[in-house]
């Protein structure tokens, strides 16, 4: 099976502190996988040196069996929406269409079929009576929206997003999750930065645990158990298991 994304010995230092360290995985096409740990951990540290956004210390990072660079225009990255200037001046539609930049390049002539294709992007995600908005008029959630829309347009063959669900609500959260497998079902690959444990086990099919070092990277049946969580969370695992059988139990009526 053609590995998706492979990593070996990847090391990356903040002023000499190691936020990442001697990182070793292969991930297979065609998954879903949510990237799981603490504040910290170094999450969205291993996206930005996947793309080259961040220079590693050491490390080779391949997609596809390439370099970044070879393959680039067959990735799509959604960054966290505490890192886009919302106040820009620009519309959804605008923001959507330069998913299209990114294959065609930035001063090419909008076609009708461009036009045609945001448009259906934005349907997908239930946003075509937002096109002509501030993107800064937006919600969160719909923000969210916006920007996988525009990464729904770049065609791509491997999507790395970071916190997609942060801070939006529970409709959008579904419709994230219907596109999420409707790309997987056409045989994409994602990786998404995701911090909700009790929905780790419905939303993905494989798991990253991650604390700086590598805990354990493989299907979630294999290896998202309590063994793991408390190597990757230390004692504020149990705290989590604590809270979260509160919450069942308010929501069971029992308290």
């Amino acid at each position: 099976m053609q590995t998706a994304v492979s990593v070996q010995q990847l090391t990356v230092n903040y002023d000499k502190t190691p936020v990442l360290w001697d990182l070793h995985f292969s991930i297979p096409v065609g998954k879903l996988v949510g990237i799981i740990g603490p504040n910290g951990a170094g999450k969205s540290t291993l996206l930005k040196a996947l793309l080259g956004i961040i220079k590693p210390l050491a490390g080779r990072i391949e997609f596809l069996g390439q370099p970044y660079k070879k393959v680039r225009k067959s990735i799509a990255y959604v960054p966290q929406r505490s890192a886009i200037d919302w106040d820009f001046p620009i519309t959804v539609f605008d923001v959507v269409l330069m998913g299209r930049y990114s294959k065609s390049g930035l001063f090419r002539r909008m076609k009708k079929s461009d036009k045609e294709a945001v448009l259906r992007a934005l349907t997908s995600v239930g946003l075509e009576s937002f096109a002509h908005r501030q993107i800064g008029e937006l919600s969160g959630g719909q923000q969210q929206r916006v920007f996988l829309a525009r990464a729904l347009l770049q065609e791509a063959d491997i999507y790395l997003m970071d916190e997609p669900f942060a801070g939006v609500d529970m409709a959008t959260e579904k419709v994230i999750v219907s596109i999420f497998d409707q790309l997987r079902a056409q045989g994409k690959s994602l990786f998404v930065v995701h911090h909700d444990l009790n929905s780790v086990e419905q939303y993905f099919d494989w798991v990253i645990l991650l604390n700086t070092a590598l805990i354990a990277c493989g299907p979630v049946e294999e290896v998202f158990h309590k063994e793991n969580l408390s190597k990757t969370y230390g004692g504020y695992f149990s705290f989590l298991e604590e809270a979260a059988k509160k919450a069942q139990k308010k929501n069971l009526g029992l308290s």
